[in-house]
């Protein structure tokens, strides 16, 4: 099955298929100084289990030799997967991201720059010693009674859904810590779009000094005025301190660019942030011109009504309010990118029990998830449809099932729905089970002693 799965995607774009042939694979591990002996469960074959399981809804290890109707068991395939080097599965998915650089240099462009959306997620794990020591739990709940669970920093590509990068951090990790990390996987006029999460000075002037644009919501707690020439809170020294600067604004005025339209300088913070070096925080500049505007969301039923952004795009002929307003209208998509791996791969809960099966494990599923990509954007362009449209259930049901030679047939397209909302409830029921306030052992030893 995996070899029709190859012979689709080699069908679609030959040059991605070739990373996954069984001699890249092979010439990639030796390589790394991968050393392995002629079996079954070589690293060929392992690979190609390992992307079937994904792509089966990261199903058991004990099914895996039924899908590869082969002869092997689930333990044998699980120490055939801890073999491998890590190493492996990052050069595989950086290799199949070069890949599909042509497929993103040729996808619509916004007033001609590449669109990139960067999101924080999370993901769950088994129980573990090794995983709760390198992950940790979230609070409130109390030892042996919760799950680990991992900080996920995501980087997709808006034109074609495309997974580029993801980062992998204990829980209580800052979305802004390794924020600077995505920046190399973007080219000089790229603009980043992310939430009021990834706001703040220093990131802003990271992206001014890596050639980016940036097209952020600003954080809750910066004070904006659309007042023209207020006053300010100016940068402590050499400035004495202002009388009455209490909900002043930390930016200056410097001129109108339209109504609730403006362009401000922002100020380096006198406090080095937490998650930012000494060294990069000395790095920053005094100051940096960025581009403040608020517009309003008039539609019923959306639960925000007023939208904040700070951008580093400052013309506002080449980049009028409405068309920054319709580009972060469409910064959802990551949602939809992240329900995508969470949901439909089962990104949410991971199966593996140490820290290096979970890294494999989350790459896996990135470059499963690219191949749907890849399928998607091809049935888009024969359907002459947008590629967001095409569904990518479907498209993973026609990569899992279909045999060779098999051309891609037309997939299910989503119907517009402008304007659509729902309200944040659920109907299913859960199971009116007690919440775990205490270790499973000695739940189970109070049990026998009734």
């Amino acid at each position: 099955m995996a070899s029709n799965i190859l012979a689709a995607v080699r069908q679609i774009k030959s040059n991605v298929a070739e990373h996954l042939e069984a001699a890249a694979i092979e010439a990639l591990c030796r390589e790394l100084k991968h050393v392995w002996r002629q079996r079954l469960l070589g690293p060929v074959m392992t690979v190609h289990a390992f992307l079937l399981q994904v792509l089966h809804g990261n199903t058991a290890c004990d099914e895996v030799p039924h899908l590869m109707n082969a002869s092997f068991t689930g333990d044998a395939y699980i120490q055939a997967r801890a073999r491998l080097p890590l190493e492996l599965f990052q050069r595989l998915l950086a290799l199949l991201g070069e890949s599909l650089a042509e497929c993103r240099d040729e996808a619509a462009r916004w007033c001609g720059h590449r669109v990139w959306l960067l999101d924080g997620s999370g993901c769950s794990m088994p129980d573990t010693p090794a995983l709760q020591q390198a992950f940790g739990q979230p609070g409130g709940q109390r030892k042996g009674c919760g799950f680990p669970v991992a900080h996920l920093l995501t980087l997709f590509h808006a034109g074609t859904g495309m997974l580029q990068k993801v980062l992998v951090a204990p829980l209580r990790t800052h979305d802004l810590k390794h924020a600077w990390q995505m920046h190399p996987e973007l080219a000089p006029g790229d603009v980043l779009l992310a939430d009021r999460g990834f706001c703040s000075y220093a990131h802003l002037a990271q992206l001014f000094a890596a050639g980016l644009h940036g097209v952020l919501r600003i954080h809750q707690r910066v004070i904006v005025s659309f007042r023209k020439g207020r006053m300010h809170v100016p940068p402590s020294p050499p400035f004495p301190k202002l009388k009455g600067a209490k909900g002043l604004p930390r930016s200056a005025w410097t001129r109108w660019l339209g109504h609730c339209d403006q362009a401000v300088e922002w100020f380096k913070p006198n406090r080095r942030p937490t998650w930012l070096g000494a060294e990069a925080y000395a790095a920053l500049p005094a100051s940096i011109l960025v581009r403040e505007l608020r517009y309003r969301i008039k539609l019923r039923g959306y639960r925000t009504r007023e939208v904040l952004l700070v951008t580093t795009l400052v013309d506002p002929q080449v980049y009028p309010a409405e068309k920054l307003a319709e580009l972060y209208a469409g910064r959802w998509q990551v949602e939809v990118n992240l329900r995508h791996l969470k949901q439909t791969l089962h990104l949410d809960v991971l199966h593996c029990k140490t820290v290096p099966g979970v890294h494999k494990e989350l790459l896996m599923i990135a470059l499963a998830y690219n191949l749907v990509r890849l399928v998607m954007l091809q049935a888009a362009q024969t359907q002459r449809v947008s590629v967001h449209r095409i569904s990518f259930i479907d498209a993973l049901r026609w990569l899992c099932h279909v045999r060779d030679g098999d051309p891609l047939c037309p997939l299910i397209v989503l119907p517009r729905r402008p304007g659509r909302h729902e309200p944040r409830v659920r109907k299913r029921r859960p199971k009116q089970y007690p919440v775990m306030r205490q270790p499973r052992a000695i739940l189970r030893k109070a049990l026998l002693q009734q």
